[in-house]
């Protein structure tokens, strides 16, 4: 049970409740009249019960597949899109593990989805660092890394390298400044100095 500290307007049928206890949750308008919520009012625990274990969960869960109907996400990206619609936490796991049960999200998937459509277009540690991003485990990223590597038809940095340098019209006799404005693109998409100035050289020869 817990008391009404606060409830904040989100919309015209939206509002957001905060009991003292800590618990932050978002009802309608039809909901917090059918639970007589307002500032002060002390909610049963029967009602508590029934907006933690039977609104918000529907609702959290017909979000995560509203949400998966127009791309993939990760676990990570999931639970921050339900945390912005104030979605208390044991709410969260529940929606999460219902989509995962179903294997509508699948981070394992996921990263090899994304290392496969991304490698041919930035380098190994531009692809490490953006599924860190997406919350996706290290561990498992180098693993599917490594995966791909393996694979014989996995393109090499070096050669991707001069993919991008012959897609930007690199020649030698470009000038200093255009020559540098390659560069750092090809430094801003991941590659290492080094490689980029061996692949330069290789383009000179």
């Amino acid at each position: 049970m817990g008391i009404v500290v606060s409830v904040q307007e989100l919309s015209k049928s939206r509002s957001k409740v905060a009991l003292d206890n800590g618990l932050v949750f978002v009802l309608y308008k039809g909901e917090m009249r059918l639970f007589h919520i307002e500032v002060g009012f002390e909610l049963t625990e029967m009602a508590e019960r029934e907006i933690l274990s039977n609104i918000l969960p529907k609702r959290a869960k017909l979000r995560c597949m509203n949400l998966l109907k127009t791309r993939a996400y990760t676990e990570q990206q999931l639970c921050d899109k339900l945390k912005q619609g104030f979605y208390p936490v044991q709410v969260i796991e529940e929606a999460i593990e219902y989509v995962k049960s179903f294997h509508y999200v699948d981070d394992e998937r996921y990263a090899e989805d994304y290392i496969a459509g991304q490698l041919s277009r930035k380098s190994k540690q531009r692809i490490r660092m953006d599924l860190l991003r997406k919350g996706i485990d290290r561990e498992m990223i180098d693993r599917k890394l490594m995966q791909a590597q393996e694979d014989e038809t996995n393109v090499k940095e070096s050669e991707l390298i001069l993919r991008l340098l012959e897609k930007k019209h690199y020649v030698p006799e470009m000038s200093q400044s255009e020559k540098q404005k390659i560069y750092g693109f090809l430094l801003r998409r991941g590659f290492q100095s080094s490689d980029i100035c061996q692949a330069m050289r290789l383009q000179e020869e």
